[in-house]
Order: structure tokens, then C-alpha cells, then sequence
């Protein structure tokens, strides 16, 4: 399938938030999961400072992947890990309903559900990729999980709180839990972000 001329529309949910934070993206057909990973990050107000792992139903083998940034420790017993710029989207997700299990920070455990809704032609003038609707400010990072961002919204909703101020102060007076605006999201070149962590480590150039 040629994949110049699509746009893929993605949810993104994080889990386990309520009132959801969530995201709605559409990125060119063209990506790799390096590129999606990004889109992820920048549309939730993700920093992109931790470790990130795609796991998701490979349609020619029927198996469970991961995908992500493999790991070079020899004695690493885990699954082995796809890398992200050297696998296509269009490889895994063929249709509306398909969906991946993608998590950010293996410390606190952000697991996102990301759903792909529509597969549509490219020929808009819009660029690519956009974020056109969500909701809720993502939590701050490492704040502890959901767990930990749970008791952060707790303590921001009663200044009567002992620990009031100094939580205040760590998040900074800006944040506001339910502030989202999809026309704010500005998103960072792939390819960029790539060589700026990787280009030291993989000799291989990204794909796509």
C-alpha cells in the first residue's frame, strides 16, 4: 500500500485518568514509530527525557511486538525490542479499530492507549501532523505515576492543604490540570530529535 498520500488519525488515552487526558493526532501515512512516539510526546506536553515501548499485534505473524529503542545490554533477558525508526506504522496498523499499547517512563508507568480511527487521503492543505482535539493537561513528569498524579490533583484542589505550597511551587503556578488547547501543541522534527539522542549510539541512519 502506498502510503504518501494517507493520514492516519490516532486516540490517544492515557489510562487510568479520570477526567481523561487524552489526545486526537493525525500524522502522515509515511511514519515510522520513532516518528509516532514523538507526535505522542508533543501533543501530551510529554518532556521525551524517559524510555518508551510500543507493544502491539503484528498482523503477518499474529504475535505480540515491541517496538521502541532496543536495548544494547548484552545480558538484557527481555523480549527483544524492534526499533521504532526502522518499523512503519502502515506495517502494523491497516485499519480503523486497530490499536497499540504504547508506555512512557518506565518508572512511573504512563501506559496510553492509542487507537487508530480513520485512515484518510492527504491531499488537504493542512500540514501534518496536527492534534485537533483532546482534553486535561498531562501530568507533570515524575510526579509518581497515576498513583502520584492522583494525589497531586487532590492536594491542588484544597489549598487548605499542608502540602499546598510546596507542591504548588513544584509544578509551578502555570499548570492547570484541566487546561488543553489542541492549538497550542507545536510539534518537534523526528528526524531532529533522533540524531540529537541516537546519533552517537546507532550508526544506522532513520528510515523514516
Amino acid at each position: 500500500m502506498n502510503t504518501d498520500d494517507l493520514i492516519y488519525q490516532f486516540r490517544v488515552i492515557l489510562e487510568g485518568t479520570q477526567p481523561m487526558v487524552w489526545r486526537r493526532i493525525l500524522v502522515p501515512g509515511t511514519y515510522g514509530f520513532w516518528d509516532l512516539h514523538v507526535a505522542i510526546q508533543d501533543a501530551m506536553g510529554w518532556l521525551d527525557c524517559h524510555l518508551h515501548l510500543f507493544q502491539l499485534k503484528n498482523p503477518a505473524t499474529g504475535k505480540l511486538d515491541q517496538i521502541g529503542i532496543p536495548s544494547d545490554d548484552a545480558f538484557d533477558v527481555a523480549e527483544p525490542c524492534l526499533a521504532g525508526w526502522e518499523v512503519a506504522i502502515a506495517d502494523y496498523f491497516e485499519g480503523p479499530g486497530d490499536r497499540a499499547d504504547y508506555e512512557y517512563d518506565f518508572g512511573d508507568g504512563w501506559r496510553h492507549e492509542v487507537l487508530l480511527e480513520e485512515i484518510s487521503d492527504g491531499l488537504s492543505a493542512v500540514q501534518h501532523p496536527i492534534c485537533v482535539d483532546g482534553a486535561r493537561a498531562c501530568p507533570p513528569e515524575d510526579c509518581g505515576g497515576i498513583h502520584g498524579y492522583k494525589e497531586l490533583l487532590a492536594i491542588l484542589g484544597d489549598p487548605a492543604h499542608e502540602e499546598y505550597p510546596g507542591m504548588q511551587q513544584w509544578v509551578g503556578a502555570s499548570y492547570d490540570p484541566a487546561a488543553f488547547d489542541p492549538a497550542d501543541v507545536r510539534f518537534d522534527d523526528p528526524k531532529q530529535r533522533w540524531r540529537q539522542a541516537f546519533e552517537d549510539r546507532f550508526s544506522s541512519d532513520v528510515t523514516h
